[in-house]
């Protein structure tokens, strides 16, 4: 029996203006761990990916205030 995998993959696109956007996209694939259900596997995932999004657009929005 193959082990169970779970695979988030989140997008945010953020309009600029003038025509311009950015998008971030970031995605995670792991394994189900030992005694965890599919569920719990991929909000497990699913939590992660949506901080590493959130932390990478945050990242981000800062350098674009620095340089206007």
């Amino acid at each position: 029996m193959s082990e169970t995998s779970v695979r988030v993959d989140l997008q945010f696109t953020r309009n600029l203006g003038n025509y311009e956007n950015i998008k971030v996209g970031i995605a995670v694939e792991d394994f189900k761990r030992t005694g965890e259900t599919t569920d719990e596997a991929t909000d497990r995932v699913y939590q992660f990916v949506e901080s590493k999004l959130v932390e990478k657009m945050n990242e981000i929005e800062e350098e674009l205030k620095g340089k206007k």
